[in-house]
């Protein structure tokens, strides 16, 4: 498989399970992804703020700050102003169906970690539609 039409695209993965965080680094970074992995919420919004990635990958249960209350302040333009990475939530929680839909309006994309595979999380962020 050719990285490069990956090469310089940058990705910060969210995450506290140091599984699923291994797994994403890997399959990124071989497919030619520059990734940054932070697992504390609130060090995650100050790094995500700098507005240098291209994606986040936001899980929702994380350490100081949850995801969700960090989804908020990033699509908050008072808080963070012109973000261009896409959001793409990453989860194994069970939401209900208005949690969940709250969630997806607020996000650029939803995925449930166990329902994915680090292969086709690779294809599905490959689809996205990047801002300049």
């Amino acid at each position: 498989m050719d990285p490069a039409p990956n090469v310089g695209k940058k990705v910060l993965i969210i995450e506290d399970e140091v599984f699923i965080s291994d797994l994403y680094t890997r399959s990124l970074t071989k497919s030619g992804y520059e990734v940054t992995l932070i697992v504390d919420g609130q060090k995650a919004l100050e790094a995500a703020q700098t507005n240098q990635y291209d994606i986040i990958l936001l899980d929702i249960m994380l350490p100081t700050l949850t995801g969700t209350e960090i989804l908020r302040q990033l699509r908050n333009p008072q808080l963070t102003q012109h973000l261009k990475a896409k959001i793409i939530i990453t989860t194994n929680l069970e939401l209900g169906e208005q949690s969940r839909a709250d969630m997806e309006s607020h996000a650029d994309g939803y995925i449930v970690k166990a329902e994915v595979t680090p292969k086709e999380l690779v294809v599905f962020l490959d689809q996205l539609q990047l801002n300049p």
